[in-house]
């Protein structure tokens, strides 16, 4: 009985010991790490690309406040395209771009059209100032070092009416001057230019015959090109290309191309009878006249580009130019949308500051800057 009873015992026994066997394999045990799938993913910002395109007389100016902005912010990929005023006015109203630069403002036709039909991508449009420059005139006449031109006798030379160097209108605005008897080469844009209707609306308000006769505008008919002495460049960079390889040539051009490239440049006779070469100073004592006349963003049609040319002051530069930007109040895609606003500010504030201002432009005056970041609303 008792062998029996010692027998049931250790049954019992290694039966208990194998079901705590069989829980203790099937039972998982504290885990010592948190489960993978309660571990928060790791995020990444996905890359916000904005496209631009429009005037090159601001394309140096706007390429490095671009780079600058990128590296502040590599999750935005920003590219323009100095396509030309013209060029970027219709990209931006087909929707094939994010934002534009056009160096005069719009006219209201084409505003209208933004208005009341814009793409899918975008509505309300607003343009304003993001940077002051200056369209200067430049020469190549080897031995000619320093070059005096008043509005009329620029106008006359654009015309072809004054054929050679020597002819007496230029040699009065520069006695002593030893100017050779060579013919003037004229060279100009060929593509739809802001920097041409700055320049050729500064020739209307300094020459009747050339207002009532060629007139102001992106592109217009040069008589100088029938006469075969006008040569056209693709862009300000094609205009001075062609100006460092043609011998006794004239072009207008951005200051800053000018500077880049070491040009020679005319001291124009302004609207106080002083002759003026422009820089920093001049530049802007002529904004300092005329910063009242632009409109606000939500209107940008009615800024006038005869108010802003041919300041008046003694020190003033007489062609001195706002270039605009053009962007959507509203975006179809809005993570687009903060995108670029976040750029437009960046720029209107910290990239006004004189450290990522190009050679050969001017900062816009911070009341301008407010005012435009206020009535736009970004």
């Amino acid at each position: 009985m008792k062998k029996v009873f010692v027998v049931l015992s250790v049954l019992v026994l290694a039966a208990a010991i194998a079901g705590c066997a069989q829980q203790h394999k099937t039972t998982p045990t504290a885990p010592t790490t948190t489960p993978t799938k309660t571990t928060p993913a790791k995020t990444t910002t996905q890359q916000v690309v904005l496209i631009g395109d429009g005037a090159t007389f601001p394309w140096p100016q706007i390429t490095n406040w671009i780079d600058v902005y990128m590296k502040e912010h590599p999750n935005v990929k920003i590219e323009y395209n100095g396509g030309g005023s013209g060029k970027g006015q219709a990209d931006f109203a087909a929707g094939v771009v994010d934002f534009a630069g056009s160096d005069p403002p719009l006219k209201k036709s084409l505003w209208d059209k933004l208005v009341n039909h814009p793409p899918a991508e975008g509505k309300g449009p607003l343009q304003f100032p993001d940077i002051i420059g200056a369209v200067v005139v430049c020469y190549n006449v080897p031995g000619v070092k320093h070059l005096r031109l008043d509005g009329k006798t620029l106008a006359d030379i654009f015309m072809g009416k004054i054929k050679y160097w020597d002819n007496e209108e230029i040699k009065k605005l520069n006695p002593g001057v030893n100017l050779p008897h060579k013919e003037i080469i004229v060279i100009h844009r060929s593509d739809a230019s802001g920097t041409t209707d700055i320049f050729t609306t500064y020739l209307c308000l300094v020459s009747p015959e050339w207002n009532s006769t060629i007139g102001a505008g992106k592109v217009v008919n040069w008589p100088v090109d029938k006469m075969g002495r006008g040569v056209g460049g693709k862009g300000n960079p094609g205009v001075v290309a062609e100006l460092k390889n043609t011998p006794y040539s004239i072009c207008y051009t951005e200051l800053s191309y000018a500077i880049k490239e070491n040009l020679k440049i005319v001291a124009l006779k302004n609207k106080d009878g002083y002759f003026v070469l422009p820089n920093a100073t001049t530049i802007k004592a002529a904004a300092s006249h005329v910063s009242m006349y632009i409109a606000p963003p939500t209107a940008g049609y009615k800024e006038n580009l005869r108010q802003l040319l041919n300041a008046p002051g003694k020190d003033s530069y007489p062609i001195v130019a706002f270039s605009h930007l053009l962007v959507w109040k509203h975006y179809s895609d809005p993570v687009k949308g903060k995108a670029v606003h976040a750029f437009i500010k960046w720029i209107l504030t910290q990239g006004q500051n004189d450290k990522y201002i190009v050679p050969g432009y001017v900062g816009l005056p911070s009341s301008i800057t407010q005012k435009v970041l206020s009535e736009a609303g970004i």
